[in-house]
Formats: C-alpha cells, sequence, structure tokens
C-alpha cells in the first residue's frame, strides 16, 4: 500500500489545485460526470437574461460561481475516490525502494549494512532487503549497532543471492528472507498447476523428515501469498511443515507476474483469486492429498476464507494457519484512507466504486467485488473451518483488529497475538514462537479426538495465548 499511500498524496494535492481554479466552463478540473455537469449549470446561468437590478445580477453571479467551485470540488473528490479504488485493485508491477542504504562496512563477523532507523528496520530478527530494482537480493539479521542520535541501524548481512550491496544506495525491507526453497535447505520441485486462466508455476516441497508426528498421513500445506507479494512467502512455513511431516505446495496466482493474468488484470481481493487455490487443492489431491491445510499472508489470507467458504473441494481443507490476514477488506480499506489522508467520505466513495456495478468503468474490474461477503467478522457464525490466526497488534497495513473480534465472536478460530512485528513479518520477528504455536495448533487440529457430533467440523476452543504481552523478538 506504499504506492497508493505515495500516488493518493499526488492526488490529493490535484484536489486541492482544483478546488483552488476558477469554475469556467472550459476548467480542464472539470472532466468527470460531476464537473461536466457542473459546467452545464454555469453555462446556463451566465445564459439568463441579466436582471435589471445589479444587485440581483451579482447575486445570480455569486450563487453560480460558489456552486461551480462547490461542484468542481465534488468532482474532485470522485477523481480521488476513483483513484483510490483504482490503484487497490490494480496489481502491484513495482515495488517502490523507499529505504536508503548508508554503508556496508566490515564488522566481527563478516559485512553489516547501515540503514536508516525506521519501524521496520529496529525490530529483532531476520528479514530481506531487496536492491538494484529487485534484481538483487540479501537476507539480513541481527542488529549489531543502533545509533539513536544519528538516527541509524546497523544489522548483519547473512547472505547475498544477487548482486552488489555495496553498490546500492536503495532498497526495500520485506518478509521474504530466501529466494526459493532451497536456499533455505528444503529440496524442491517446480511443478505446474493447472489454472482457469492457463498454467501457473508452484514448488512442491515434499517432507525431509520421516518421524514428523503427522508424517505419512498424506496432509499437504499450501501456501498462499498476498497482495503484491510471490510465493517466495510461503517459504517461511517449510521448517514447521517439514517438522510436522507435511508436503508443501507453495503456489502463484492470477495477477502476481508469475501466474498467467486474468481477463481484466485486477485483483478480486479473494472473490475471484479463491478459484486458483481451488485448482491448488485439486493438484494436491491428485497427488496423494488426503487432508489440506490452507497457509495465507494478509490478501493471501482472504483468499483462503473464500476457498474454505466456496470451493466445491472444502471437504478436504481440515484448517487455515493465517498471518496478519485480511479478514475484512471495509475495515482495510478504511484504514489505508486515513494512513494516506483520505477525507472518510472519499475512502467510503472508493469502496462504493470497488463493490458496484457502476464502478467498473473506473476500476477495469470485470465484475464488482463484494466487500460483505470478505467481511468474515460480521460473517462470524458462517465460518466452519478450524482457523489459527497470528496477528501482531502494531500491523500497520492490515489493523489486527478484526482478528482478533473474529477470533472473540467464532469458536472455529485460535488466536495468537505478536506486539511488535508489524506487517506478516511474525516469523521473521520471532520464528521459534510462530513455528511452536503453529506446530501445536496443527498438532491438536489433526489428532485431538473431537465429540461425535463435531467429528467433521469439529471446534477447538479459541486460545488467546498468554505471551500475548511478549514482545516479539524476545
Amino acid at each position: 500500500m506504499d504506492l497508493v499511500r505515495e500516488q493518493a498524496g499526488r492526488a490529493r494535492r490535484g484536489v486541492g489545485r482544483l478546488a483552488r481554479r476558477p469554475a469556467a466552463g472550459t476548467s480542464p478540473a472539470v472532466r468527470s460526470p460531476i464537473g461536466r455537469r457542473a459546467s452545464a449549470v454555469i453555462r446556463r446561468v451566465r445564459r439568463e437574461r441579466e436582471p435589471r437590478t445589479p444587485g440581483v445580477r451579482a447575486g445570480v453571479l455569486s450563487a453560480g460561481a460558489g456552486l461551480g467551485a462547490g461542484l468542481a470540488a465534488a468532482a474532485g473528490a470522485s477523481a480521488l475516490a476513483g483513484y483510490f479504488a483504482r490503484m487497490v485493485v490494480t496489481p502491484v508491477r513495482e515495488h517502490r525502494e523507499d529505504l536508503e542504504i548508508l554503508a556496508v562496512v566490515r564488522g566481527s563477523r563478516g559485512d553489516e549494512v547501515v540503514l536508516p532507523a525506521t519501524p521496520e528496520t529496529i525490530v529483532e530478527g531476520t528479514y530481506g532487503l531487496f536492491f538494484h530494482g529487485g534484481q538483487s537480493h540479501a537476507r539480513i539479521g541481527e542488529i549489531t549497532a543502533f545509533s539513536p542520535r544519528d538516527g541509524t541501524i546497523t544489522r548483519r548481512v547473512e547472505e547475498i543471492y544477487r548482486g552488489d550491496l555495496r553498490s546500492a544506495v536503495r532498497g526495500w525491507w520485506t518478509s521474504v528472507t530466501h529466494p526459493d526453497p532451497d536456499s533455505a535447505g528444503f529440496p524442491s520441485r517446480d511443478v505446474v498447476v493447472e489454472l482457469p486462466d492457463g498454467p501457473a508455476p508452484a514448488w512442491h516441497v515434499p517432507p525431509q523428515r520421516a518421524d514428523g508426528v503427522l508424517a505419512g498421513r498424506g496432509i499437504w500445506a499450501i501456501m498462499v501469498h498476498g497482495r503484491g507479494g510471490r510465493r517466495t512467502e510461503g517459504i517461511r512455513g517449510l521448517a514447521v511443515a517439514d517438522r510436522l511431516g507435511l508436503d508443501s505446495l507453495l503456489i502463484s496466482y492470477r495477477n502476481d507476474g508469475e501466474a498467467p493474468d486474468a481477463a481484466d488484470g485486477r485483483y478480486g481481493l479473494g472473490v475471484t483469486e479463491w478459484e486458483d487455490v481451488e485448482a491448488a487443492v485439486q493438484h494436491a489431491l491428485d497427488h496423494g492429498a488426503e487432508d489440506v491445510l490452507l497457509f495465507g499472508w494478509s490478501m493471501g489470507g482472504a483468499i483462503a476464507l473464500q476457498t474454505a467458504d466456496r470451493s466445491r473441494l472444502a471437504p478436504a481443507i481440515r484448517g487455515l494457519v493465517l498471518t496478519g490476514p485480511v479478514v475484512d477488506w471495509i475495515d482495510v480499506l478504511a484504514h489505508q484512507a486515513r494512513e494516506n489522508r483520505i477525507p472518510d467520505r472519499v475512502g467510503r466513495m472508493g469502496q462504493w466504486i470497488i463493490s458496484n456495478p457502476s464502478g467498473k468503468r473506473v476500476t477495469g474490474l470485470a465484475a464488482p467485488v463484494d466487500l460483505k461477503a470478505l467481511n468474515w467478522t460480521a460473517r462470524a457464525d458462517e465460518l466452519h473451518v478450524r482457523t489459527l490466526i497470528l496477528h501482531s497488534a502494531d500491523d500497520n497495513v492490515v489493523p489486527y483488529g478484526p482478528s482478533r473480534d473474529l477470533a472473540e465472536r467464532s469458536p472455529m478460530v485460535s488466536f495468537v497475538p505478536f506486539t511488535r512485528a508489524r506487517h506478516i513479518k511474525e516469523w521473521n520477528a520471532d520464528p521459534e514462537r510462530w513455528e511452536r504455536k503453529v506446530a501445536e495448533w496443527t498438532t491438536t487440529l489433526f489428532t485431538a479426538d473431537a465429540p461425535p457430533h463435531l467429528a467433521s467440523t469439529g471446534t477447538l476452543p479459541t486460545v488467546v495465548s498468554a505471551e500475548s504481552t511478549e514482545p516479539a523478538g524476545r
């Protein structure tokens, strides 16, 4: 959403200039339908017979000018709402290099990188750093120095996969720590999943351990990445899947830059992408899976929820493991509007544009997105699959409130809060805790005896971790 923030700022400045322009009928600022109506009203006012009383004439002209300015401002708000809506559903093709790389120095244990101290870079853990336009990638580890006076932080460079970090000046911080499963120590096979729009690449990672508590039971973990991400996001789930004895399938889906694009080239925020995950579930079943566990990060969580709700293969989906998931797009869009300093009414207008058939010309969507169907806080009683949610309280992209609320409303949901992990970096900040919670929950899911009347959809008690006050990474 950083790109949305940057471009929304430009659009806001444009709206400000628009509101200050004269309300002339030929003004290029009034090109929207509302703006054209404003121009027509003004022209009609000017064509009217001039009144005999100069004061009345002045009043009419003043009213016309005020009306024109008001309608022009309304046109600007409409344009900003449309721009916001379009950016939400437009696939991310390029990431903004918003992090300055200050220096690379030699430390006692190898190279270290000096970065600005930001809310992201000061959190303990292991992360990725993309640079050179995303063509280069490094894994960044522990903090070795922190200078509040200079506003800098120094961290150990654990591995450089591609590129020369010393020549880099800018990059972006990421949760992706490895470029592929093999580099993380998990031998993989390249496979193809047949999606509705065509074949898409995926990685199949068989378990290396034969002694996993769930080994030999035909359980597959399907990893679903988030908005603007790729299947590399799912590498974080491989260690716990391997420990349990699960096969893993890391998939690509429409519009992510690896799988074929959808016909409209737009995100469906989960209401279209679930069909691709259904195809991945079918692939797993065709290759020996008996049960499936869906892992989802951010928008991948919204997609996993829709898959479990809509797919004909839902009976094979035994559980969901969701990290920083979007469980209510209405809440996320309202939050993003506030973050981008977009007025509430404009943000609500943007939601209407996304979800209404009349907005298709603005967004480019083939069909409107039903945001209410994506609100699982409101649909809590309709959730029929056991779900584990891990979400950080300081998530600055997808607020964790709806995740917490869903856990309170649905006995199907177990909730593990983190406190200093930002967006979908719960594993990065504290991999031991993330993996332990996932392993415990998954083991219980597949081994605990359920009462007879809950045998097929059994209900696990909601869990709010006693560690909820622990800082992540400690």
